[in-house]
């Protein structure tokens, strides 16, 4: 294959015999290559750039052990006829923020860093990158061996008090994350022992805090508090608790993506999280999996009642699922699809008017809707249901196979908290809605069905199709969050300075969310956001500001610039995922 232009020429080149599949880490293997293949871009002004690959018996550092048992090794030469390399400098280049030549950052920009980094993935991946250059051209080989699985790092446990302890890191600037101690709050963390009941308060008012953390003592819990959201993931995930209470507005995250984090992790997913605060978008909440809301200011009745409801939902070991569909065969599909496990108590109506006499008669946990009943539509079921029986805080789960209109479906988002169109990945949909919604512990559901619902997660539709602009000047960071994104289906597009940004902006007004690194030379990232917020078309668009320290009034000074959020860097994936979830679900 061969791309050309007035100046250069792109080859790629596959040996004819190759093996049919390298088994390798496929994201890292990218971003080595892509970091190689970018490098020589900028430094070929005329000529050509190439990519062989091949079969290689040779050619890597003696006395390499993984190379060397390989039974097969492919080479991926990439070849350019560009400023070439001297021989005394060939080393030198891998080492972090070096260049052959200290002319060529100012000619051609970037920190020095991809090679460096480069070099470390190819270590992980059991290979490693060699140069020959001269004169007039460079050739960078990565020798991997055909099948490799990397040994796994040793996982650390967090330090409890720690906000900062990101599993995934990305795009770090070499920078050492600040650990915050936030003010501890008198619980019960040491003393919990197994069988006792616990609830995680997360509150950023201290008084308020204390005052939950009395009362749930009072109801037979005991109590973990924290005033963060970071902890707040952290805790919930070291020790697991009966139940969790969230305020929305915490001083170094958004409720929402914690609470995000928390139903996308399989071991909080179950956890009942009441979320206790001022924000009035209680619905939303609910869409998203909590298990109940309480807008503030709210009475001493009003937190008795709310533990008290969930002191029942713990202790009772079967949830309840409310069916309410006229068709017996589609009904025992749904029935045998979510039951099965003894955890769920299943119970059928056939008709809009049954389903709502068994309502008057008792509470359910959730309920499967069909919009086609014989006695009145599904519109007017949950008309009803809300207006007669006063009932707005079940979770509905809309299942039919009619196509709706655009107002129909717009009707629907508003009153229920999840549509589900029949077609054919509906089952793996509906088993993870309910699932959500009952607050099942995944891993005690079958294998089949816990193999159907990571087969879901994999493709988050929230992100799938939606594109990104990332604004860095560190294309190793490029990589990185390209990388990351695009396993979600994500599309991207970049652009490596502020100006740039806007540009891209402007050529690209499809861009859903933007990614904008705030230390960038020329024009920095907040004023990059500043030019952007003033932009009519551009006022509400979703920015996440990505940020090298974290220093008391970064949040602030983003926000007062024209961020939605931001993140801190190293970058923890998992956070940043969930950030983009919750900006671009707005």
């Amino acid at each position: 294959m061969v791309w050309s232009s007035t100046w250069l020429e792109f080859e790629v080149e596959l040996a004819p015999d190759l093996p049919s599949a390298v088994h390798t880490d496929g994201t890292r293997l990218q971003q080595v290559l892509k970091n190689l293949l970018g490098n020589a871009f900028k430094f070929t002004e005329r000529g050509n750039v190439g990519l062989r690959i091949e079969r290689a018996t040779g050619g890597w550092s003696r006395g390499h052990e993984t190379l060397d048992r390989a039974p097969c090794v492919i080479a991926f030469a990439v070849h350019d006829s560009g400023i070439g390399i001297p021989e005394d400098k060939q080393k030198v280049i891998f080492e972090a923020f070096q260049q052959a030549d200290a002319t060529t950052t100012r000619k051609y920009g970037g920190t020095g860093l991809g090679l460096s980094i480069s070099r470390e993935l190819a270590r992980l991946l059991g290979g490693e990158i060699r140069v020959e250059s001269e004169s007039g051209g460079s050739t960078f080989t990565l020798y991997l061996p055909q099948s490799y699985v990397m040994p796994r790092e040793r996982e650390e446990a967090p330090a409890v008090q720690e906000t900062k302890a990101p599993p995934a890191p990305l795009g770090g600037g070499g920078e050492t994350p600040v650990v915050v101690v936030e003010e501890q709050i008198s619980d019960d963390r040491d003393s919990i022992r197994d069988g006792d009941r616990a609830v995680l308060i997360v509150e950023d008012d201290l008084n308020f805090a204390r005052i939950l953390v009395d009362m749930a003592r009072a109801k037979g819990f005991k109590a973990i508090a924290t005033t963060r959201g970071e902890s707040a993931i952290t805790l919930a995930g070291r020790y697991r608790p009966d139940a969790i209470t969230l305020d929305l507005n915490l001083p170094d995250m958004e409720g929402w993506t914690v609470l995000d984090r928390l139903k996308h992790d399989k071991a909080t997913r179950h956890i009942p999280v009441h979320i206790i605060s001022a924000d009035e978008q209680s619905g939303r909440g609910l869409k998203l999996g909590a298990f109940a809301t309480i807008q503030k200011p709210v009475t001493k009745e009003a937190l008795d009642e709310a533990f008290a409801r969930i002191r029942g939902f713990v202790e009772r070991q079967n949830k309840s699922l409310l069916i309410v569909e006229d068709n017996e065969p589609q009904r025992q599909a749904i029935e045998e699809l979510i039951g099965g496990e003894g955890d769920v108590e299943i119970v059928a109506a056939g008709s809009g008017e049954a389903a709502l006499n068994l309502l008057r008669e008792r509470r359910f946990d959730c309920m499967v809707l069909d919009l086609g009943l014989p006695d009145m539509s599904g519109f007017d079921f949950i008309s009803r249901l809300k207006n007669e029986l006063h009932v707005d805080d079940i979770p509905i789960v809309v299942y039919t196979g009619r196509e709706l209109t655009r107002r129909e479906e717009n009707e629907l988002k508003r009153m229920a908290e999840a549509i589900i169109i029949k077609d054919v990945h509906s089952p793996d949909r509906l088993l993870d809605e309910t699932a959500l919604f009952l607050h099942r512990v995944e891993s005690n559901l079958p294998e089949q069905k816990r193999q159907m619902l990571e087969q879901l997660h994999e493709s988050d539709p929230v992100l799938a199709g939606k594109k990104a602009l990332i604004v860095d000047d560190d294309m190793r960071n490029i990589y990185a969050l390209t990388s990351l994104l695009e396993r979600h289906k994500m599309k991207v597009v970049y652009a490596e300075s502020g100006n740039e940004g806007i540009e891209a902006l402007e050529k690209t007004p499809d861009v859903d969310v933007v990614l904008m690194d705030v230390m960038m030379p020329e024009m920095d990232g907040y004023e990059a956001m500043r030019r952007v917020r003033s932009m009519e078309d551009f006022r509400s668009l979703p920015i996440i500001a990505l940020t090298a320290k974290a220093m008391k009034g970064d949040r602030e000074k983003c926000m007062e610039a024209g961020a939605s959020d931001y993140i801190t860097k190293p970058i923890d994936a998992q956070q940043l995922v969930s950030l983009l979830r919750v900006w671009l679900y707005r």
